[in-house]
């Protein structure tokens, strides 16, 4: 696999390059030629990579947050769902595959599971749409949903979308309603729902399945009403950039957390989720695990009471 380098990284990637180049010669010069350089460059590069990821800003974490191989929702069924039996289709229209999601056992523990779905290649990204959800899929996330409440399955919801799909044929087919509707069903659920924020989370797109019990989110992930490229948009008129955004927008984990709009970080690898996703995966699946524990034996109605006591404390605490 070919690796991707952020901007900030780049004096990590000369010398990760400098240590491929070494490795190359010590082929041709025979074992161990290089091993002392090789694992000091090794040594160097870890270094960096921790001073680095220990001080992101808010727009470096962004792009984290997007980086193409963070672990993406099919990878965290594969490591974290067993017996996984997807669902397809809203009964309505169509069946959106920007919201995967479906039947399996999280160890264990049958469950619904639904997310966001971005895709990795040119061929997967049109399939998925960029991550980016029609009506359609807010309409199957809410058939879901209904499914778990009938047979009283706990909900897990992984959100990584730029935003729901903005284009002429989601706004015919009602795409702010089927926001509100998937948000309504989310808050009004009579079993216990976790969502955890992988990559980024952005407006209404988000929201629509993360309005539960419990809103978890990824070290160097985000969230907010708006991308930062959208608020320089719209509130500057792209006078400034969508970096400046980012830093008024109080959208890191760190932030949301200080201002209770999540209530748990999980802590990602040195380097992010994409420089270990195994690691990564281990840790949401702990985290999800130790949430849904906290979560067993409570009734429908003390869960819905836990749940909108939780929202309303957000708009009595004054954040803006």
């Amino acid at each position: 696999m070919v690796a991707h380098y952020l901007e900030f990284e780049r004096p990590i990637a000369d010398l990760e390059a400098k240590i491929e180049e070494l490795s190359k010669l010590s082929e041709s010069a025979g074992p161990g030629a290089f091993d002392a350089e090789i694992e000091a460059l090794r040594a160097r590069a870890q270094e960096l990579r921790r001073e680095a990821y220990a001080n992101l800003d808010a727009w470096q974490k962004t792009q984290v947050a997007r980086h193409p191989d963070r672990p993406h929702f099919t990878d965290y069924v594969a490591a974290l769902i067993e017996d996984f039996q997807e669902l397809r289709g809203d009964r309505g229209f169509a069946d959106d595959q920007a919201i995967v999601g479906g039947l399996g056992r999280f160890r264990g523990r049958p469950v619904v599971i639904m997310g966001h779905e971005k895709g990795r290649d040119t061929v997967t990204r049109v399939k998925h749409n960029f991550g980016m959800g029609r009506p359609d899929g807010y309409r199957k996330a809410i058939r879901l949903m209904e499914l778990a409440e009938r047979f009283g399955l706990p909900v897990v919801t992984l959100v990584d979308s730029a935003g729901a799909y903005p284009g002429v044929s989601s706004e015919e087919r009602g795409v702010a309603e089927a926001i509100a509707r998937s948000t309504e069903k989310c808050l009004s659920l009579g079993t216990p729902n976790v969502t955890v924020i992988t990559g980024e989370g952005m407006s209404g797109g988000a929201i629509a399945i993360a309005a539960t019990s419990r809103v978890l989110i990824l070290e160097h992930a985000i969230y907010s009403v708006i991308s930062p490229e959208g608020a320089n948009s719209i509130l500057w008129r792209g006078g400034r950039t969508a970096a400046d955004a980012a830093k008024a927008m109080k959208i890191t984990a760190e932030d949301l957390l200080a201002m209770k709009i999540v209530d748990r970080i999980i802590p990602e690898p040195t380097g992010g989720a994409h420089s270990d996703p195994e690691a990564a995966m281990q840790a949401v699946g702990d985290a999800l695990d130790e949430e849904l524990k906290a979560m067993d034996g409570l009734s429908p109605d003390e869960l819905r009471k836990r749940r909108a006591e939780r929202f309303y404390a957000i708009g009595r605490s004054g954040v803006q």
